[in-house]
């Protein structure tokens, strides 16, 4: 098998050794089906001692036999749905090729992976066709017999049929589903051969408690669902960006910061300094992902305001000067951003935050009722982010001006993600300080983006004066972002007499 990857979306059913497959023709499309082809298949699974992939539903195996032999890592992507990545069987039997691994570093870490079950397979797959002969799916009727490697010994044998897309839609795998259920099958015990291989071995993952339990529950239950919510989300931003998606860097970086400002708002929830190193970690993670995401937000910046001037005011190669140094700029931090997800220092931050959510480090009040006590702690954030305000006007220095702005723009995004944080208990008022402070953030964050623009800009004109080019643009675009800069501020004064004065704690409570 040549690598590749794809997505794959498939339904497991559970039947018995007597039950007889349907006849499936007339079913969702399906005009014609093939004869059945009997394979014989042998796969190796692979995990970590704790189980690590097992428990995040992803499954890495050597599988050999029928046409897709070789190593194939399966990823979680929603009902039904995985992504699938395969390599070339190769010699090694039990070194999984360092390009399976790296899509899942999150998860296995620096662990060592070794086998974990042994599963052997006899086959009969069947093609269903439409009336033009395209094939639509195909369904695989499994004999199992299954080795646990993993902890004490078990062997088990079942039956399961599969029906898996080819180019036909969810609809026609409903109806085949449906088909198959009629004639006794039942839907899946397991999500996958492995899970079901390994038994009682996998660790059963806690449901998060509901949004009626968290509002009558304690500060320390809210704050904990909040925190496993944003491990688990930083967890799969990592998968996407390590399979390039777009956008996955700036999710991975808010997962962070919002990871960050809960151990800064909900502090006093904590032992005393107990998690400050874990956020000056977290913080070293934001900084590795940052250079990555600026460039790319500077990039999309620049290039709508230059596609916007007249062509008779664009003069010299501005464009292509812009595209090619951030393009540059943002390869550069993509690299810098993987090296560092590579690295022990994020592997044992990953350690930490599984610490912590395992064994959290919780002061005695911190089983109090929410009701009680997160109006405090939003209190203290709106104080923080009142003084910032107060603070803006206090310099006429420009330099120290904006970087009085940026810092209430930062204590406006913490106080907009405690807010969120705290929904599932005061619901509505909640929602509403979230979106006055994140209504401050945004205009502020406005202002911040001209001046790294405004600082781009004026960099570029010095270089194209230097280089014997025409500035005019360079200079005709710095003026648009500065009158930009004082566009954004006056929003963000409006957005500001909109900000709730009165008592914090009262009002959120009385919602």
């Amino acid at each position: 098998m040549a690598a590749g990857r794809w997505d794959e979306v498939e339904r497991k059913l559970d039947v018995d050794e007597a039950t007889m497959l349907p006849t499936l023709t007339g079913v969702g499309g399906v005009a014609t089906t093939g004869q059945p082809v009997e394979v014989r298949l042998e796969a190796t699974y692979f995990d970590t001692a704790d189980l690590d992939l097992t428990r995040h539903g992803v499954t890495l195996r050597r599988r050999m036999g029928g046409d897709d032999a070789g190593w194939h890592l399966k990823l979680p992507q929603g009902e039904d749905t995985r992504t699938e990545v395969t390599r070339p069987l190769g010699r090694a039997t039990r070194t999984v090729p360092r390009d399976l691994v790296t899509p899942v570093r999150a998860l296995v870490r620096d662990h060592p992976l070794r086998p974990v079950a042994r599963v052997s397979t006899r086959r009969r797959e069947q093609a269903l066709r439409d009336e033009d002969g395209v094939e639509l799916a195909q369904v695989c009727d499994d004999h199992v017999h299954a080795e646990r490697l993993h902890g004490q010994p078990l062997v088990q044998d079942w039956r399961e049929w599969e029906v898996e897309l080819v180019h036909g839609d969810r609809a026609l795998l409903d109806a085949v589903a449906e088909r198959l259920l009629a004639a006794g099958a039942a839907p899946a015990s397991t999500s996958s051969k492995l899970a079901r291989s390994l038994g009682d071995a996998v660790p059963s993952t806690p449901r998060p408690p509901t949004r009626k339990q968290l509002a009558r529950g304690s500060a320390a239950q809210v704050l904990l669902a909040h925190l496993a919510e944003h491990v688990a989300e930083l967890q799969r931003q990592d998968l996407r960006l390590r399979a390039d998606e777009p956008g996955s860097v700036h999710r991975l970086r808010i997962a962070a910061r919002r990871l960050r400002s809960a151990l800064k708002t909900y502090g006093p929830l904590f032992e005393p300094g107990a998690v400050d190193p874990l956020g000056e970690e977290l913080r070293w993670l934001g900084q590795a992902l940052s250079a990555a995401r600026d460039a790319q937000v500077l990039r999309e910046r620049l290039h709508l305001l230059v596609a916007a001037e007249p062509p008779e005011l664009v003069l010299g190669p501005v464009m292509n000067r812009i595209d090619d140094e951030l393009r540059i700029a943002e390869r550069a931090g993509r690299e810098q951003a993987l090296r560092a997800l590579d690295g022990e220092r994020y592997f044992r931050l990953l350690d930490s935050l599984d610490e912590l959510l395992r064994v959290p480090p919780l002061a005695p009040g911190a089983d109090a009722a929410a009701r009680k006590v997160l109006p405090r702690l939003l209190q203290r954030d709106a104080r923080r982010l009142r003084r910032a305000v107060r603070e803006i006007d206090r310099t006429e220095d420009p330099v120290r001006h904006d970087a009085a702005l940026h810092e209430a723009r930062k204590k406006a995004k913490r106080l907009r993600y405690a807010a969120e944080s705290t929904v599932p208990v005061f619901g509505r008022r909640a929602k509403k300080l979230a979106a006055s402070a994140k209504e401050v953030q945004q205009a502020l964050g406005e202002h911040q983006d001209t001046v790294m623009a405004r600082r781009t800009l004026r960099e570029h004109a010095v270089r194209a004066h230097a280089n014997g080019e025409n500035g005019f643009t360079f200079g005709r675009l710095h003026a648009l972002e500065q009158a930009r800069a004082a566009e954004a501020e006056r929003e963000f004064e409006d957005a500001w007499r909109g900000f709730p004065t009165k008592n914090l704690r009262r009002w959120i409570r009385a919602g």
